[in-house]
């Protein structure tokens, strides 16, 4: 699943901070731990760089401790200030390596600093290396995206709010607001003729139209092409509607445009929600997946259950679709997703500076079509009990992604000091 991630490994340089007893000798550490270095070097260039010259990395590259033997415990906790933080030590065993690592990691607890020891097989060792290096990247690449927030949150959001400046002090990425107005100006200024050939596209994609006239069509795929062009305006990396705001004013809703926005790459969401849109961000980021922003709307505690549903469904994530009206409105244009069944991962991030967090990986067992909720209705077992939503839940959205990508979200978010929420 890597090659979905080049463009965050354009160089992809590891500097292993090497601690090893008696150390003046740097070759000699080559080739007593050949069998994981020769692996490493197939995915990384590799500079062994003696603690001792720590100074020389440069600062932003991505580096890690080696344990290379026994006997390194002092050298270690007086020269901790050396190690990215939070603290990976990574050891192959050899040497009393194992062993040393557990020593010094156990101090590092007893200070309050986080660690985690990177040790296995070869094949293993480097899969971590992998997913830490993801996540490094991620982070990296994260820093000063932009967020447009069209309208304001829906004032049923109570436990969904995100402060503006701890959110870029902590992540360094914008929150903009921009008024519905700048908006509507725009759809106005569209025409029919402008968005009636992907009208028709669309409209043929569509395995049925279950209401929506052509009309409706028309006026769902103006308000896409007006937030497209805000998108591009105010160079948003990910944008979230206050899509109630603006039906009484155009007749319209904002689902079409925001299940295209995400067919795009761009991560959409509805009712403003900020925390959300975070997550929906990061998962793009990690995992090259917009996601799907779902309302839980039951749960089966006995079965381990929980029917999500919502209608923005990016269509690309779907089998197939049809062509539905906005569920609490009956008006607009919507998404009626069929997604594939199987393994699916669960996410959202929370708090007003963003540090919260929960994830699981599940099974998703079947597409409903209940009339009393909202278009895109999926059954999900989740591998965590899912008893999480009644007692102590992250809100009301949760955002979900096709495949099993939870190790990387919980490296990504602990290497960001965040709390796991369950």
């Amino acid at each position: 699943m890597y090659y979905l991630f080049i463009s965050l490994f354009i160089t992809m340089n590891l500097y292993l901070i090497v601690f090893q007893s008696g150390l003046n000798q740097i070759n000699s550490v080559y080739e007593c731990h050949k069998n994981l270095f020769s692996e490493v070097e197939k995915h990384f260039t590799l500079h062994l760089v003696p603690y001792t010259e720590a100074d020389s990395i440069p600062a932003n590259a991505y580096k890690m401790a080696f344990i290379a033997s026994g006997g390194v415990e002092r050298t270690v906790t007086q020269h901790f200030e050396l190690l990215p933080y939070p603290i990976h030590l990574l050891t192959d065993g050899l040497q009393n390596s194992l062993a040393s690592s557990l020593e010094i990691a156990t101090w590092l607890r007893n200070k309050g600093m986080k660690v985690h020891i990177v040790h296995g097989t070869v094949a293993d060792m480097v899969k971590q290396l992998l997913d830490h290096h993801r996540a490094f990247a991620a982070q990296r690449e994260l820093k000063g995206k932009r967020i447009g927030v069209v309208g304001h949150p829906a004032p049923w959001l109570v436990a969904s709010n995100v402060d503006y400046l701890l959110a870029k002090r902590r992540w360094q990425i914008e929150f903009i607001d921009i008024p519905l107005e700048e908006i509507y100006c725009l759809y106005y200024q569209i025409t029919d003729d402008e968005i009636g050939y992907e009208a028709s596209v669309f409209a043929n994609r569509a395995a049925a139209c279950r209401e929506g006239t052509p009309e409706d069509l028309l006026k769902a795929m103006r308000l896409y092409q007006a937030m497209k062009l805000i998108c591009q305006k105010k160079q948003l990396d990910a944008v979230t509607l206050s899509c109630f705001s603006l039906i009484s004013k155009l007749g319209t809703t904002g689902c079409l445009a925001l299940s295209l926005l995400n067919d795009e790459g761009i991560p959409a969401g509805c009712e403003g929600d900020l925390q959300s849109i975070f997550t929906m961000l990061v998962a793009k980021t990690l995992t090259g997946q917009t996601g799907f922003m779902t309302n839980p709307s039951f749960i089966d505690e006995e079965r381990n259950e929980i029917l999500l549903a919502h209608c923005t469904i990016g269509t690309r994530m779907t089998e197939r679709f049809n062509i539905r009206n906005h569920f609490e409105t009956n008006s607009g244009i919507a998404i009626q997703g069929i997604l594939p069944k199987g393994e699916v991962t669960l996410v959202k991030c929370a708090g007003e500076c963003l540090d919260e967090y929960f994830v699981t990986t599940g099974q998703l067992t079947e597409n409903t079509d209940y009339e009393n909720t909202c278009r895109t209705q999926v059954k999900v077992r989740t591998d965590k009990p899912v008893d999480y939503f009644l007692r102590n839940p992250l809100g009301n959205h949760h955002i979900l992604l096709t495949g099993n990508h939870e190790k990387v979200f919980h490296e990504f978010l602990q290497q960001n000091s965040c709390r796991q929420v369950e």
